[in-house]
């Protein structure tokens, strides 16, 4: 966090401190929280650097704590009140608490460049700072060409909204993906417009058709040994890339990206593309896969966050996405049409006698378009995404020499013998590496937010919402909430396990931290992407210790949530 928003969170919280009624110190408060942050290794208050980049926005923002309620707070303290208030009781919408916009500027000028309270790109603080100041319900209205955002910061009304949703949920999406599909290349989807970024009923029929293969076990379990593969040529590479003190490069993030890309087109186009391969000229097709993959979802996120000039007329950053997008639909086609001309010939990827998903959804739909599509929002959201995650992953594995030591143990104990193949059998007991995982993601939560459009007017927090308003469910801030996660402020990974497995026990409320979205609209390709980090993270430390010892890193929004800087991880052999 720069020195702008550091001073900016001082700033706040003065005003904060001089409007309260008399409570505990400053001080106090500071060394009660302080006491609260505990590593799970060390027993000593986390350092918000490499242990916890994302607390920095959460522990200043909230060092100093209102002893009254706010508006929303006083309106959802009792989670029974809240439950039974009627559409016609509950408080208007014009009451729930919020920045004031200005007029004409409306709050468009609070992310204004030198002028504005909030720098535009770090959405995560926002999100913290947000919390700090409103109360578990916030409006941020009057945003010049966008509709309102309606931050909630309550799981049970989370839970609420989400349980109550019909059969086809409307989750506000990139409206720059959707002119893509529904205005600029309408004569390409057509009908078919796949599910990221559709809505309604052309969402539910294309998922609908598509779902089965991708999330049925027995697909899944037929990547492990191929996904084993390219991950174990994906180590060789790191041990190739390594300097003199046995680190590893600068731009190591790209080679995680290589191998993400290696195995979504291993997943969806049923091809290996060769990203692993030595000496990758820069123009190669699987690093302009990459590249366009990067740059599209980056781009996504100037477009969006940004004053949305695009959608008036073409700026050079729609002109690159474009550019983008159109590659990557030529790059499934010419594998699809490859895949559909070896079944032609009989000469399928099955394995085991197991068809491969494009060919399971080739078959099953005959339609070689859907699985273009398909295959093209498997890999638009797939590449960053699995790619940020596993950067977290992997640094927050280095900086944890406690934690990732309990990993390595469990490891050796599932496998004796580095060199055994593995199962879905063994992944499935590899109870403490998954665990970590899902505690990463739970205080580095690398997709910040889940969302809902509002299909019908909704009480939520006691306050009337129309239809229509953007709902916003900030995950980096619920999974660090005390009231939903026990010790939240703590990186613990034993809060994921069952007593028997040595889990603490903790309280953790089931909508506190969901990285793949809830109900109908959950991530598509979340049991791929489980397998492939489980994969990757049980190949590579059960042969190596990851260490890092730079300058550390904080978390920054790019499209994702990740580590921003230098992997230069130290990577060395175990003697067993």
């Amino acid at each position: 966090m720069n020195h702008t928003r550091q001073r900016l969170i001082r700033e706040l919280t003065a005003v904060r401190a001089a409007k309260t009624s008399p409570r505990p110190s400053l001080q106090q408060l500071q060394r009660q929280r302080a006491e609260q942050i505990r590593c799970s290794s060390t027993d000593r208050p986390i350092r918000y650097t490499h242990s916890t980049a994302s607390c920095p926005h959460m522990v200043e923002a909230l060092n100093v704590t209102d002893g009254a309620q706010s508006p929303a707070v006083s309106s959802s303290s009792s989670s029974t009140s809240r439950n039974t208030i009627r559409l016609e009781d509950a408080r208007p919408y014009s009451e729930v608490p919020g920045p004031k916009p200005l007029p004409i500027l409306g709050n468009t000028w609070r992310v204004f460049p030198i002028i504005g309270q909030y720098k535009i790109s770090d959405v995560a603080m926002i999100s913290f700072l947000l919390h700090r100041d409103y109360g578990r319900i916030v409006r941020l209205g009057g945003l010049i060409g966008r509709p309102d955002l309606l931050f909630v910061y309550d799981c049970d009304e989370i839970e609420k909204v989400y349980r109550n949703e019909g059969p086809t949920p409307f989750r506000p999406s990139m409206p720059s993906l959707v002119k893509y599909k529904s205005e600029l290349r309408k004569d390409f989807f057509g009908d078919l417009p796949g599910v990221v970024g559709v809505h309604g009923e052309p969402w539910r029929e294309f998922r609908s058709r598509v779902q089965k293969p991708v999330l049925q076990l027995s697909t899944v379990r037929r990547y492990v040994s191929p996904l084993e593969q390219v991950t174990e040529e994906f180590i060789d590479r790191c041990q190739q890339l390594l300097d003199d003190r046995q680190e590893l490069p600068d731009d190591f993030d790209n080679e995680i990206h290589k191998w993400s890309l290696e195995c979504i087109g291993l997943v969806a186009l049923d091809t290996r593309l060769g990203c692993l391969e030595p000496n990758l000229d820069p123009k190669s097709e699987p690093q302009q896969i990459i590249n366009a993959a990067k740059y599209a979802l980056r781009n996504v996120a100037t477009l969006e966050l940004k004053a949305p000039y695009w959608r008036y007329f073409p700026t050079p950053v729609w002109y690159k996405y474009v550019n983008n997008m159109d590659y990557f639909v030529k790059i499934c086609m010419k594998y699809i049409k490859n895949a559909t001309q070896r079944m032609k010939l009989n000469e399928g990827r099955a394995l085991d006698g197991e068809p491969s998903l494009l060919e399971r959804v080739i078959k099953s739909e005959n339609d070689e378009k859907l699985a273009v599509v398909m295959a093209l929002d498997l890999i638009l959201v797939g590449i960053d995404t699995i790619s940020m995650a596993v950067c977290s992953i992997l640094y927050q594995l280095a900086t944890r020499p406690a934690e990732q030591q309990k990993l390595y143990e469990e490891l050796k104990r599932l496998i004796p013998d580095p060199k055994t193949p593995l199962t879905i059998q063994l992944l499935d007991q590899a109870h403490y590496l998954k665990a970590f995982i899902k505690e990463v993601l739970r205080v580095y939560s690398t997709v910040i937010g889940n969302g809902r459009t509002l299909q019908e007017d909704t009480v939520i927090c006691g306050y009337r919402i129309p239809k229509g308003v953007q709902c916003v469910f900030p995950n980096l801030v619920l999974g660090t909430m005390e009231e939903y996660v026990s010790d939240a402020q703590r990186f613990k990974p034993e809060r994921w396990l069952k007593p028997a497995q040595g889990g603490s026990g903790d309280q953790l409320h089931p909508f506190a931290s969901l990285p793949y979205g809830y109900g109908a609209r959950m991530c598509l390709g979340r049991r791929f992407a489980d397998l492939e980090m489980q994969i990757l993270l049980a190949k590579l430390l059960r042969s190596f210790k990851l260490e890092y010892h730079h300058k550390p890193l904080n978390y920054e929004v790019t499209f994702m949530y990740a580590p921003e800087g230098a992997l230069k991880f130290k990577m060395t052999p175990r003697e067993d």
